[in-house]
């Protein structure tokens, strides 16, 4: 068991555990907290989990965990990971289950004080637009071919049949769609559970929140992003539903069962990996990148099912622009500075977000200059964040930061502590619309189960790794 004393503050906010601490670590483990955050997260295993990824084959400078960091499968939850292009490691656990969990932002062109009279209607309609909750399918229906070509060409394929418009394509990450991507490596039963569910929400920690924007921090990247305070702007925050999760089953079992093949040896089998360049190493990477792409469709046409429902309230020149969309469970090949040179590398990016510096390639035109856009959504009914990356972040995190406040309770332990019905309660009174299909499930999501989201963003904004542009207050929360 990892003690407080094995590791060491490097600087303020950033904590390491040497390569020497255990054999077989072939990098350092690196912790962005606070001291409080750390003690926290010394009560369950994922810095234990964080040193064993450090034993990953072909991992460069650290593994390192953001201070939303807490236990997951495998990688912790927070973690962040790159290892040599074309024949290091690749893990489905330093994915996760919800492959392209990720989170995507709608402006308004108004203040919310102009459509405040409409905001119980506005929940209303757009809750009754979007299916949510456990397992639950949607309007949508597809054969097999047009559920292949979703996992081909993603957010394009949706575009491409109404869902949208060539400009969302422009502020979504990667366009929506991994290039990568082969349909015939995501199994039949993986088709099945998510033939049904396109334009769905789902479960759990996903949400659609109605928001205003509560504070601006950074006047120069507001003003880049269309962002103003007092706008009511609108938070996507889903993945890609039973599809995403039943390719990381699968691929876990094949990795698991071909590691000997490979003379691999884990500290923990849940870290189960391949070479990235073998057979089993390429048909994952294919797979996750077609779920990956499920993913990006998926938030796409809820996109357009919350515009049809403001616009049906507002009226016709009611208007909801993409702000931008963002991944935070996925792998990229992306080319890094490392000991100054650049070099092609596989990040692993599990709950943790992309954030690239000013005038990267990747990044959206019209925000090159300022760095590309972060969405960090909070806990039910607290704040959420607009973040950009910084050129500190892409030397010190591979571009990486948070992706939002990280649990510190147990689902079972919420469930146990809270009462769902005094929460709903405590919501209204707050002022914020709750859209709930579950009592259960409202007492699993409560803000006391996650850490404060505050603490966790003013870690990233203070070393640097990316900068508060602006703070989103929720007055609608929709959940399944």
């Amino acid at each position: 068991m990892i003690d407080k004393a094995d590791i060491r503050k490097v600087a303020p906010f950033i904590w390491q555990i040497d390569k020497s601490y255990r054999p077989g670590m072939n990098v350092p483990a690196i912790i962005f907290a606070t001291e409080q955050i750390l003690d926290g997260v010394l009560k369950d295993r994922s810095i234990e989990q964080l040193v064993n990824v450090t034993s990953l084959s072909g991992i460069q400078k650290a593994a390192m965990a953001m201070p939303d960091m807490h236990e997951g499968y495998g990688f912790p939850i927070g973690g962040v990971a790159a290892t040599s292009w074309p024949s290091g490691a690749i893990s489905p656990g330093g994915i996760g289950y919800d492959i392209n969990c990720g989170v995507r932002l709608l402006k308004s062109d108004c203040r919310f004080s102009q459509i405040e009279q409409y905001i119980g209607k506005l929940g209303h309609e757009i809750y009754k637009s979007i299916p949510s909750g456990v397992g639950k399918g949607g309007d949508i229906r597809l054969s097999v071919k047009e559920l292949d070509n979703v996992l081909q060409h993603g957010s394009k394929w949706a575009v491409k049949n109404g869902y949208g418009n060539e400009r969302d394509l422009e502020r979504t990450e990667s366009s929506g769609c991994l290039e990568n991507a082969y349909p015939n490596a995501v199994s039949e039963k993986a088709k099945k559970r998510g033939i049904d569910q396109l334009g769905t929400l789902g479960s759990g920690n996903h949400f659609l929140e109605i928001d205003v924007v509560d504070e601006i921090y950074d006047t120069e990247c507001a003003d880049a992003y269309g962002l103003f305070k007092g706008q009511a702007v609108v938070l996507i925050h889903t993945g890609s539903r039973g599809l995403g999760h039943q390719v990381a089953t699968d691929y876990v079992k094949i990795m698991m069962s071909s590691m000997e093949k490979y003379g691999i040896s884990v500290p923990d089998r849940e870290l189960a990996y391949a070479p990235f360049d073998s057979p089993e190493g390429q048909r994952y990477y294919a797979a996750m990148a077609a779920a990956a792409n499920f993913a990006w469709a998926n938030r796409q046409i809820i996109t357009h099912k919350i515009r049809e429902a403001w616009e049906s309230v507002l009226g016709r020149d009611a208007r909801l622009t993409l702000l931008y969309d963002v991944a935070h469970n996925i792998a990229k090949i992306e080319d890094h500075e490392i000991d100054g040179k650049s070099r092609k590398v596989i990040v692993h990016r599990k709950g943790a977000t992309r954030a690239f510096g000013p005038h990267h390639p990747e990044i959206p035109e019209a925000y090159r200059v300022v760095g590309q856009p972060v969405i960090i959504p909070g806990s039910m009914g607290t704040a959420s964040y607009v973040l950009a990356g910084t050129e500190a972040g892409m030397l010190m995190s591979f571009g990486s930061t948070c992706h939002g406040a990280g649990r510190q309770l147990s689902r079972s332990e919420a469930t146990r502590m809270i009462d769902g019905k005094q929460l709903m309660m405590e919501l209204r009174d707050r002022g914020i619309y709750p859209y709930i299909g579950s009592i259960k499930e409202l007492a699993e999501e409560a803000p006391e189960a996650y850490k404060d989201v505050d603490d966790v963003v003013d870690v990233i904004d203070r070393t640097g790794i990316a900068k508060k542009v602006a703070k989103l207050k929720p007055v609608v929360v929709i959940k399944g």
